[in-house]
């Protein structure tokens, strides 16, 4: 069975109605998520434990990455709940998973038993405490939402639109 031109029209006019209800709920889902995580790393001495915990920096290092990494959160999360600079800040945050998902993953090959610190916490734990598993699942799914924004960034209640950057 061929696609006729109405079949094709009809699903292409589906894909443009549907896509930007499908961009806002990333967009929002993932400035959730990226709140959350934030919020849970205050005070900032939880950050910097859970980065030290996954022993890849030094001190100094670890402790920048630490305090500063809670203010990207916040900041990546208000670009996107306000849908500014949406296909950047889509990337951004696929991106930023992918160095969760590799960080979880050093310290799972290094055979550490800690905290991811995703959401506060961090640091040591009984290795059968590790839930390196669902926080990688986890951590693809945001990524997943990322890059869908990076792909299809158009969105109702955006500024992009109001700028005229996607219609």
């Amino acid at each position: 069975m061929t696609d006729t031109p109405d079949a094709t029209r009809q699903t292409t006019t589906r894909w443009e109605t549907v896509q930007p209800w499908i961009s806002l709920a990333c967009r929002l889902g993932l400035a959730a998520v990226l709140i959350t995580a934030a919020v849970t790393k205050f005070p900032p001495a939880l950050s910097v434990q859970a980065v030290e915990a996954y022993d890849l920096f030094p001190t100094d290092i670890a402790r920048l990455i630490g305090y500063t990494l809670p203010l990207f959160e916040i900041a990546l999360a208000l670009l996107l709940l306000l849908g500014l600079a949406t296909r950047y800040s889509g990337a951004v945050g696929a991106i930023l998973m992918v160095v969760f998902i590799a960080g979880i993953i050093s310290a799972m090959a290094r055979g550490l038993s800690i905290d991811c610190g995703c959401f506060g916490g961090g640091g040591q734990v009984d290795p059968e405490e590790t839930k390196y598993g669902v926080s990688i699942a986890r951590d693809i799914a945001f990524g997943a939402m990322g890059a869908f924004l990076a792909i299809w960034p158009r969105s109702p209640f955006a500024l992009d639109r109001v700028l005229g950057l996607y219609r």
